[in-house]
């Protein structure tokens, strides 16, 4: 009886041991990832950068230190990582190459310049974070400059090629077209700490930034050519 035991848990182990647990294990892994950038964003707002640290984190997410250092090895990967969660609220970028909507339609949506109010305000209160500390951590705004902005352009000039190619419209730098949308679009988007908001209402601002894509799409319109 005892041998015939003995046998079945070797029978298990050998058959768990088979199973591949690859899938599962990453399935976690990136859960967990979301769940530590989440609380990570948080306190970073709440206590600023130079206030946050990998132990406050991990005590906060209720983790091991070990795991959190296994996920994100310094607290400079962690903040590149809530940068690259924080470019998707700003630019809602790679899109399909094969997408058919005008212009217009597409940087609305590209800009995502009517999202909810609390999604708005959770974007500039990011922002504020970054202009409020960047001088007094100068990495911090070195990480956001390259991983944030500048990829959020290469991004844009990217798509803007695409349309070039596709014959839909005409443009002779495609970064410094990047460039002038983002500046029109985020210069009236997001306000700056310690400057009055000069928008009467969101509605008036909603529109002023239709105005700016319409004038942006006129302008690189494809010249038709004479017959």
């Amino acid at each position: 009886m005892e041998a015939r035991t003995e046998l079945r848990a070797r029978d298990a182990d050998q058959t768990a041991a088979r199973r591949p647990r690859g899938r599962p294990k990453t399935a976690s892994d990136d859960a967990k990832r979301a769940e530590i950038l989440t609380e990570a964003r948080a306190t970073f707002h709440e206590l600023g950068y130079g206030g946050t640290t990998m132990d406050l984190v991990a005590a906060r997410c209720r983790i091991s230190k070990q795991t959190l250092y296994r996920l994100f090895s310094s607290k400079t990967e962690l903040f590149m990582a809530i940068i690259a969660r924080h470019r998707a609220s700003m630019l809602a970028l790679p899109r399909d190459p094969e997408e058919n909507l005008p212009l217009d339609r597409a940087l609305e949506q590209i800009f995502m310049i009517d999202i909810d109010e609390a999604a708005e305000r959770d974007r500039e209160a990011f922002i504020h974070l970054i202009v409020s500390e960047a001088q007094q951590f100068p990495e911090m705004a070195a990480l956001l400059r390259t991983y944030g902005a500048e990829q959020s352009r290469q991004m844009l000039a990217d798509w803007l090629h695409l349309q070039q190619k596709r014959g839909l419209i005409e443009i002779v730098d495609a970064i410094s077209g990047a460039r002038m949308l983002m500046n029109m679009i985020f210069g009236a988007m997001i306000s700056h700490p310690g400057k009055l908001n000069d928008w009467p209402d969101r509605e008036t601002r909603l529109r002023h930034l239709r105005q700016c894509i319409a004038i942006f799409v006129a302008g690189v319109q494809p010249h038709r050519k004479p017959r």
